[in-house]
């Protein structure tokens, strides 16, 4: 069997076992992949030392399909390193439209460069791979190849 399939299988089932044990969401919003990499930026204080708060613009309202996206790509975000691509699959295969699957997958303005070093570094976890084949995978993942390259860089090869 290719490892690609098996291996793919293998994290979804992963993923869908750690979701149906009703997974937390941690408050911060950021992904699995940003928690890996050290915040080395803080909160700069403004003048009295009362921090500035940034101003959310107003986003436009949601359908409840596509709130239920965006809710559902940001778990699985937050449990694993996904493509943009994968993740929208992802969607697909619990059952959202292609658009709303692109709306979730988009409203995490997620770093692809990131995740795909984050998934490069779950597959390192697991098995040996050349420089080649782990672009490959990451690839066959869904990353575009430049965010491939940027994923087994990320890891050192």
């Amino acid at each position: 069997m290719d490892i690609r399939s098996s291996f793919g299988a293998a994290v979804l089932a992963g993923v869908l076992a750690i979701g149906a044990t009703g997974c937390t969401v941690p408050e911060d919003g950021g992904t699995a992949a940003d928690r890996a990499e050290v915040n080395t930026q803080q909160d700069k204080p403004a003048a009295g030392d009362k921090l500035v708060k940034k101003e959310k613009a107003a986003a436009p309202k949601e359908s409840v399909s596509q709130e239920n996206a965006r809710e559902s790509a940001e778990s699985y975000l937050d449990m694993a390193a996904f493509s943009r691509t994968g993740l929208i699959k992802q969607l697909k295969f619990e059952g959202y439209s292609q658009k709303d699957a692109e709306y979730g997958a988009d409203a995490q303005k997620a770093n692809w460069n990131k995740q795909a070093a984050a998934s490069a570094e779950s597959y390192l976890e697991m098995s040996s791979f050349s420089r080649a084949s782990l672009v490959d995978q990451l690839v066959f993942e869904g990353f575009t190849r430049a965010q491939a390259e940027f994923g087994a860089d990320a890891v050192g090869l």
